[in-house]
């Protein structure tokens, strides 16, 4: 037997084509919308994943109905990885977002085990050969602390781990802070979600180089 957030999607889908439609729930009014875009920020401790048999997945942060009508994680960031993760019900958007041929830009913020100076700038510039496929050229900041900052234009398993491996860094903490146009919100907490302003929204439809989805 389906749940009720499963009914509710059946029911909007079937209601797609028809205008002017309102649905009343103990007389408050539902959201019909179904598209929808979501920024979360990510903990640690969480699956990327829709989900999970055994441990707990981001859509554990999302009420049921989203899952129900396809929202779905724009990429995957690792277990122990932090910040800026973005879902939507737009297959195509999801697809095209992570495209290398699109070039969309990923900045994480890395804390490591040893600091990084010029050589390891220039490494990460040139590409990296890693023992499955060639990284392609990426930005890196160092910072205080043993930190850095860096740009990737690709998402593979375990990315930018394994770059600062090669060079031989471990990454004790990473960060993600944003994904193509948008940033992270320095105002939602570790944890929380909202959905994308129209303006955001618009932004990843240009990032993405196809026409915006409404509705």
């Amino acid at each position: 037997m389906g749940t009720a957030a499963d009914a509710l999607a059946w029911s909007l889908r079937s209601l797609d084509t028809i205008d002017n439609v309102e649905i009343l729930l103990n007389g408050e009014k539902l959201d019909t919308r179904l598209t929808r875009h979501v920024m979360l920020h990510k903990p640690a401790g969480l699956l990327t994943a829709a989900r999970d048999k055994k441990q707990p997945t981001v859509m554990d942060l999302l009420p049921p109905e989203y899952a129900a009508i396809g929202c779905m994680p724009v990429g995957r960031l690792d277990k122990d990885t932090t910040g800026l993760l973005l879902l939507t019900t737009d297959g195509e958007l999801n697809h095209r977002l992570l495209a290398p041929a699109r070039h969309v830009d990923k900045t994480y913020l890395a804390t490591l085990d040893k600091q990084v100076g010029g050589k390891e700038v220039a490494v990460f510039a040139s590409g990296l050969s890693l023992s499955d496929f060639e990284a392609a050229p990426a930005d890196l900041t160092p910072l205080p602390d043993n930190q850095a900052r860096v740009t990737i234009h690709e998402g593979k398993f375990h990315q930018v781990k394994r770059m600062f491996a090669a060079v031989e860094r471990e990454v004790l903490t990473l960060h993600r802070e944003t994904f193509g146009s948008l940033a992270l919100d320095k105002a939602l907490p570790c944890g929380q979600w909202r959905e994308l302003t129209e303006a955001e929204a618009s932004a990843l439809y240009r990032d993405a180089q196809m026409e915006e989805k409404h509705g």
